[in-house]
């Protein structure tokens, strides 16, 4: 007779442990990986003397790729938007950058599809009004501080942050461009 309900006790708690479906049972197929597949209107050339000066790309494009793309594709492999980061390096002599700008991004990336954002803010008016970029206001001289040079050469890195549908973090790789600030 214990035989036969520790059996049964064995049997349920097998039934009830298959039954079960967890977040992470519910495969994503492999996973996704985020993309930035396209920016148009691209400044190459920044004045930082203008009243309440930001920093835009016209349009930029996100895609969402599966990394198994013969693999089972399903909607748990949408990504959210939640956020990106604009961090910066210097593509001249100087050494001195913004701080990084990040802000909130709201979106879903289909998988194997894509997202366009338009007019994205890739850098407040916090980075132009402190160093180095402030070095280049007429008020505080119009050149770079440390480099002696009338513009500055900024390599702008921006990575997206967002997580699938099946609750797995996704980021992108660093996207980069260069632009050139000036009085």
């Amino acid at each position: 007779m214990k035989r036969l309900i520790t059996l049964s006790i064995l049997t349920i708690a097998a039934l009830a442990l298959s039954a079960c479906e967890s977040r992470t049972d519910r495969t994503d197929g492999g996973g996704v990986l985020l993309s930035v597949s396209d920016f148009d209107g691209l400044p190459l050339r920044v004045g930082v003397n203008a009243s309440g000066a930001i920093l835009q790309v016209g349009e930029l494009v996100i895609e969402n790729v599966a990394k198994n793309p013969t693999g089972i594709i399903s909607d748990l492999m949408n990504v959210e938007l939640r956020a990106f980061e604009v961090s910066f390096t210097r593509a001249d002599a100087g050494g001195r950058v913004p701080r990084p700008y990040t802000n909130g991004l709201f979106g879903v990336v289909p998988v194997n599809g894509t997202f366009t954002v338009e007019n994205l803010d890739v850098m407040g008016a916090e980075q132009f009004i402190n160093i180095p970029l402030s070095d280049l206001q007429f008020q505080n001289g119009g050149f770079d501080k440390e480099t002696g040079s009338s513009i500055i050469r900024l390599n702008i890195h921006m990575r997206f942050f967002g997580r699938t549908l099946s609750g797995d973090a996704v980021e992108s790789a660093p996207a980069t461009f260069t632009v050139e600030f000036v009085p």
